[in-house]
């Protein structure tokens, strides 16, 4: 005998459909206001990002429920962001993305393990204290809606602590022992059983592919390549006779390169016939291997001529072979909190089935 579905259940999800398409509609029709003002602010593409993922997430739940899930994704990702602060590194605004979660990117790598496992545990130290909050405010007000979200809580900073890139607990892994990869490996079958997740399964993929290329097998070092655009006057150097490069000029250019205190590279490319410097930044640390000019645009403006050069730096990524070399008692302080967190949001989940009866 077929079970048929709740009348009330069918309309609650047609009513979910129908206020998505009409926030989506509404994002559309006034998409040039919301743009204007929010392009004033780095938070823009966080705030609708946020929007997107709270309708995405009430197709499913209901808006209650959306909107405090985004929340607690949003307190974990702000972890993250002051941790990076306190260490100095510039990091993005919060990215959500449905069904997947949320993400920063830090602009500038960490210089050693050490920092990458502090901006890493800020993350899920300060989801899993947004988590205990809503935990308190559900046994306050005997709210199972708030208890719901305080599990879903707990769960996502448990599940972000297993010991795989590019997860929470695959960066504080590299401050306590690279080991604890392996443990991450062998863990994560387990979790792709239990949670019959495609997305998992594809994190795990990638981080087992990733342990391949590094301790697999022995590689080729990748050259890579970084491009900054400037513009120059030139309209002096016509009227000088000087021959002005045609767009297809080509040729290798002089610089320098230096590292401030904080680790950011630098390469000054030189172009003495032009008496051109341009300042590029790379991301990481790395080898120089070429600096050269790879495009020329002539650009007319009411001054004179104007020319668009384009540079490109050739590099080999640096290996830094002192990056995992943490101090003891470091090592001893991350693996202590690691595992008093994993096991105080196993235990907080054991709680919140206790006192919310969850099935």
């Amino acid at each position: 005998m077929e079970e048929q579905q709740n009348p009330k259940s069918q309309q609650q999800q047609k009513n979910s459909l129908w206020r998505l398409g009409s926030l989506f509609a509404l994002i559309l029709a006034k998409g040039k206001t919301l743009l204007a003002v929010l392009k004033f602010s780095k938070l823009g593409g966080a705030l609708i990002s946020m929007a997107v993922s709270i309708g995405a997430y009430a197709i499913l739940y209901p808006w209650g429920f959306a909107v405090g899930l985004v929340l607690l994704l949003f307190i974990h990702e702000l972890g993250h962001v002051l941790a990076a602060k306190r260490k100095g590194l510039p990091v993005s605004a919060p990215l959500f993305i449905p069904f997947i979660g949320a993400l920063i990117a830090v602009k500038r790598n960490p210089r050693d393990a050490q920092t990458e496992a502090y901006i890493a545990l800020g993350g899920p130290i300060l989801g899993s204290l947004g988590a205990l909050i809503t935990f308190g405010a559900a046994y306050y007000l005997d709210s199972p809606l708030l208890y719901a979200l305080a599990n879903a809580g707990f769960f996502l900073n448990l599940l972000n602590l297993l010991p795989i890139h590019p997860l929470d607990g695959g960066r504080i892994a590299t401050a306590v022992t690279r080991w604890l990869w392996l443990v991450g490996l062998i863990g994560g079958l387990y979790v792709i059983i239990e949670l019959k997740s495609f997305l998992f399964f594809i994190i795990w993929a990638l981080f087992a592919y990733e342990l391949y290329e590094k301790y697999g097998r022995k590689k080729k070092k990748a050259t890579r390549s970084l491009r900054g655009a400037f513009e120059v006057p030139a309209e002096h150097l016509r009227e000088q006779g000087y021959l002005i490069p045609g767009t297809g000029h080509r040729r290798d250019l002089a610089y320098t390169t230096y590292s401030e205190l904080d680790g950011q590279q630098y390469v000054k490319a030189v172009w003495e016939g032009l008496n051109f410097e341009g300042l590029i930044a790379l991301p990481q640390q790395g080898l120089i291997q070429r600096v050269q000019v790879v495009h020329i645009d002539h650009v007319n403006k009411e001054d004179g001529l104007h020319l668009a050069i384009q540079c490109q730096v050739d590099y080999e990524v640096f290996e830094n072979n002192q990056y995992y070399d943490v101090p003891m008692s470091a090592r001893i302080g991350y693996g202590i909190t690691y595992a008093l967190l994993a096991g105080g949001l196993a235990g907080m989940m054991y709680m919140v089935h206790q006192f919310s009866n969850l099935t």
